[in-house]
């Protein structure tokens, strides 16, 4: 009988208690789901014109690209540009305090710049910045 009563005293030490490791877990979870910087791409690599004067921009909300080929790229998405303004109608809804930094290529038309610069401010967005790479 005091054999039977140890055994079982020594299957309850055996036991762990995971309830405080996933606990700790969830916990640093949150925590890197919390502090994650999540980066928006306008969706295609553009090469950019040196600028001497450029200033790195801190929030950028609404990134759009501009091709070589003069194709407008928003949220990885070619948008035809008669849409464009609805596009960041829609975008300044979900986010009010929002500004658009446009990315053109070297090579893209003054045209198209001027073109996606006059749908932003169609749709009442006034903090417009043009993207320049940075001198080396």
């Amino acid at each position: 009988m005091r054999r039977g009563i140890h055994a079982s005293m020594e299957e309850e030490e055996t036991e762990i208690n995971l309830t405080p490791m996933l606990d700790v877990v969830f916990i640093m979870l949150i925590f890197f789901i919390v502090t994650a910087s999540f980066i928006k791409e306008a969706g295609i690599d553009v090469r950019r014109p040196e600028a001497s004067q450029a200033e790195p921009k801190k929030k950028a909300n609404i990134l759009v690209a501009i091709s070589p080929n003069n194709e407008i790229w928003i949220d990885r998405k070619n948008i035809d540009p008669r849409a464009v303004q609805s596009t960041f109608e829609r975008l300044l809804a979900e986010n009010p305090e929002g500004s658009v930094v446009i990315q053109a290529d070297k090579d893209a038309y003054t045209e198209t710049v001027v073109q996606v610069m006059d749908a932003a401010r169609q749709a009442k967005i006034s903090r417009i910045s043009i993207s320049g790479k940075l001198p080396d």
